[in-house]
């Protein structure tokens, strides 16, 4: 009734409204491939002639300030129009199962696009954009960033005349894409329209989930990255990680299963260790500090297994330390793998912390934490998944140079897809990847 009466000029509407509206509208002329487009009123600076990518520019940084979340469909819409190009955001769910259209309130919701087929999934999971030259009215697929944290991918159609294949268009759509994947990162933290977008979580791994780092970071000599499928309701697995200028560090928690307190144990765990690490404790620092958090939190006893790992960005030198977890692995860039069974001491909780051990991480080379829930799990024969098959996971990712994010995605998948997707307990990985040219090993 009230997009009725705003159409027949009976009552106005707000402008991010206006633009939601118009967005359905020109989505579903492209659809239809007909020429015409409804106007959007997100333009600050009318009476000032600019060239399109300022305008796009500009339409996106004022039209996002101060807009709820769910009016960045169409904010993003009226920047990309300025370009003479169509634009649906696609966003990944926490799970990474699919990609679910990002859509204001007033369109009509569209089918999930699948991960693993398709041009679509291509570009998320390559991270690179991807278009069919020879066929009729293609679009453009872009991965969605905001930095090196995979958020979804943007479709991008061609308008009044634009042609997808020019380089200085797709330039423009690559800066395009870089500032709607921060936008809609930092609209993720004050409203729940893009949370919404991503799937809910079930309420009681909401406390964990809340606590973890975005999934993938990096810099040019480094990637980390993580992942966490949970088992029903509770999560008790968790991961984090960080980067500076010269240290990347890394760490796995978990606090086991059929504990009510698990969830609570693991946030504590996580909680504490970034507390420390911020602080400038070094691995020992960190895990007394892990231990007295939980002792003090939990006077009746607690214990969560992890480990904790550092590597230098220059050196490639590993420090890392085990407490009642399952141990680390290093796949080499030529597929051999490597151990790390040294460092190991009781959980944490449970007594003083081991003494770290060390380790080398080459150009091209692979660390893996990962928590039980990936090897245990068993299919109806009652088979685990085991070590074997997750490096064989590992160990394809790395000889085909996949993205490490991707890497991560694909080895807690298989585990859930051995299990007949119906996990045993939550299953977490995090990752890190020294970039580079590969190093020939001798010997």
């Amino acid at each position: 009734m009230e997009v009725e009466a705003y159409l027949h000029g009976l009552m106005p509407m707000p402008v991010p409204q206006r633009d939601m509206l118009a967005h359905a509208i020109n989505e579903r002329l492209n659809e239809i491939d007909v020429p015409q487009s409804a106007p959007y009123s997100l333009d600050p600076v009318p009476d000032t002639p600019v060239a399109d990518p300022l305008t796009a520019l500009v339409r996106l940084l004022e039209g996002a300030h101060r807009t709820p979340p769910e009016a960045i469909p169409a904010v993003a819409a009226s920047a990309a129009e300025a370009l003479g190009l169509g634009l649906t955001i696609y966003l990944v769910d926490r799970e990474q199962h699919a990609l679910h259209p990002f859509v204001g309130a007033l369109e009509r919701r569209r089918v999930p696009l699948p991960l693993d087929t398709g041009a679509a999934g291509t570009a998320f999971r390559q991270v690179r954009s991807t278009y069919a030259r020879n066929a009729v009215h293609s679009p453009l697929w872009m991965p969605l960033l905001d930095g090196a944290d995979r958020l979804g991918v943007l479709k991008v159609t061609a308008r009044d005349g634009a042609d997808l294949e020019d380089p200085e268009l797709r330039t423009q759509c690559r800066w395009l894409s870089v500032l709607i994947g921060h936008v809609v990162a930092a609209a993720e933290r004050y409203g729940d329209g893009v949370r919404r977008a991503r799937q809910p979580t079930a309420p009681g791994s909401l406390l964990v989930r809340e606590l973890l780092p975005p999934l993938t970071a990096g810099t040019d000599e480094l990637v980390l990255t993580g992942m966490v499928e949970t088992c029903g309701d509770l999560a008790c697995d968790a991961f984090d990680h960080s980067v500076s200028n010269a240290t990347a560090s890394l760490a796995i928690f978990d606090a086991g299963v059929g504990d009510g307190r698990g969830g609570l144990l693991v946030a504590t765990a996580v909680a504490a260790y970034r507390g420390a690490r911020r602080a400038g404790l070094d691995l020992p620092g960190q895990a007394h500090a892990i231990t007295g958090a939980l002792t003090a939190t939990f006077p009746t006893g607690a214990a969560v297994s992890g480990v904790l790992a550092e590597v230098d960005l220059g050196s490639g030198a590993l420090r890392y330390l085990n407490a009642g977890h399952s141990d680390p692995l290093i796949m080499r860039s030529d597929g051999a793998a490597d151990d790390l069974p040294r460092g190991q001491g009781p959980a944490f909780g449970l007594g003083p912390a081991p003494t770290p051990a060390t380790g080398l991480l080459n150009p091209g080379d692979c660390l893996l934490l990962h928590t039980d829930g990936v090897t245990d799990g068993r299919d109806a024969t009652g088979s685990q998944f085991g070590r074997t098959r997750m490096s064989q996971c590992l160990r394809d990712g790395v000889l085909t140079r996949d993205p490490a994010p991707e890497t991560a995605r694909r080895i807690v998948h298989a585990a859930l897809a051995h299990q007949g997707g119906v996990p045993e307990d939550d299953a977490a990985v995090v990752l890190a990847h020294r970039t580079g040219t590969p190093t020939r090993r001798t010997g």
